[in-house]
């Protein structure tokens, strides 16, 4: 007869519970999954990208050759220009320029603009505000439309509504902003006389905010500051079709986004749990299945700003809008490569910036995301 196993006696039965196991003692000693090391590594990679955009821009930039010759040298004598090269330092070696151009952009000397001789740092600090406004106007224009009607788009799914709402999401991404910003302003300016053609004020509030003492840029807290209602409507007036231009671009992605996580959400066992239990079929949409569907949108909104960045160039030469994006249309037109890839060496630091805080604040709504 086979001898019965002895029984094993627990001298603490609460190990099993509290005693971590060993991949997970391992993970806590080196931090890993901990949100410090998650922030950490995220702003590391600020540097890398920076890096290999600026050096990006910059080789491209001297592809086409010096940017003195490029803007000036057909207006420069032979000699006149050998002087204005050597004065630059463009006659040395191209590895010597970007080791010094590094230098440069560490101690936040971003260059001097060959045209008008102006530190592009002096342009970024008077016209980054504009940029960033419309910016921010265009991102509330994207949130506000694409959410919801993509929220409606998962609800009524494969009906005529979310036929309609994916046809125009995908219209409003495929058209050129440009078109797009002379299409609004021949409907709701020129027929409709609704709204002003461009500018980011009219004549008569634009005296009265350039007398604000220490502008911020930003038109719309400077007429805050004034105090004036007509000033406040007035610089919301101009903004509208910018803002709609610019935001369009970003709403269609957002609605299809929202839409694809939404149809998931709803699918999922704790939603048909919840409707199990009686709950209402819209507080299902607005709770239940929209706040996981919301991580994907804020991850994505970091790529989304960079493009919003990019189609400024367009949207604010469209209107006249005197930002970031016109003034390098300008810098472009008049071929100074110095403001250019100032400007772009600039802009690229924001990106990176901003996506850092995205992936943090993403971090700190779903902790999966750490992992």
């Amino acid at each position: 007869m086979r001898k019965a196993p002895t029984p094993v006696t627990l001298t603490n039965p609460e190990a099993i519970d509290t005693e971590p196991t060993k991949p997970q003692a391992q993970r806590r000693a080196s931090g890993g999954g901990g949100l410090g090391r998650y922030v950490l590594v995220r702003f590391l990679l600020i540097f890398p990208t920076v890096f290999i955009l600026v050096t990006l821009v910059f080789f491209l930039m001297r592809v086409v050759g010096n940017p003195i010759t490029a803007s000036v040298g057909g207006r420069l004598t032979p000699t006149q220009l050998q002087e204005r090269l050597h004065a630059a330092g463009y006659d040395r070696p191209v590895i010597v320029q970007y080791l010094e151009y590094l230098g440069q952009i560490v101690r936040g000397d971003f260059g001097t603009t060959s045209t008008d001789n102006r530190p592009v740092t002096e342009i970024i600090l008077q016209y980054g505000g504009a940029t960033a406004e419309l910016v921010f106007y265009a991102l509330i224009v994207a949130l506000v439309l694409g959410i919801p009607l993509g929220m409606l788009a998962a609800y009524l799914r494969d009906k005529w509504p979310d036929v309609l709402l994916r046809a125009l999401a995908i219209l409003t991404y495929a058209t050129p902003v440009f078109f797009g910003g002379l299409l609004l302003k021949l409907v709701f300016s020129v027929w409709l006389g609704w709204l002003p053609l461009g500018d980011r004020a009219s004549t008569r509030a634009q005296l009265i905010l350039d007398r604000i003492e220490n502008p911020t840029g930003i038109y719309l807290i400077d007429a805050i500051r004034t105090g004036n209602g007509q000033i406040i409507s007035d610089v919301l007036q101009h903004a509208v079709l910018p803002a709609l231009t610019l935001g369009l671009l970003t709403a269609g992605i957002f609605l299809r986004l929202v839409r694809a996580n939404m149809i998931g959400s709803l699918g999922s066992e704790y939603v048909d749990a919840a409707r199990s239990r009686g709950v209402r079929e819209s507080r299902l949409v607005r709770t239940h299945a929209f706040r996981p569907a919301l991580v994907p949108i804020i991850t994505v909104m970091g790529l989304q700003i960079a493009m919003l960045l990019g189609g400024s160039v367009l949207t604010e030469t469209t209107f006249g809008w005197r930002g970031l994006g016109f003034e390098l249309n300008q810098y472009l037109s008049a071929r100074d490569f110095v403001a250019v890839q100032g400007i772009v060496a600039m802009l690229a630091v924001i990106v990176a910036v901003t996506n850092f805080v995205v992936d943090v604040i993403a971090a700190l709504i779903d902790p999966r995301v750490r992992f």
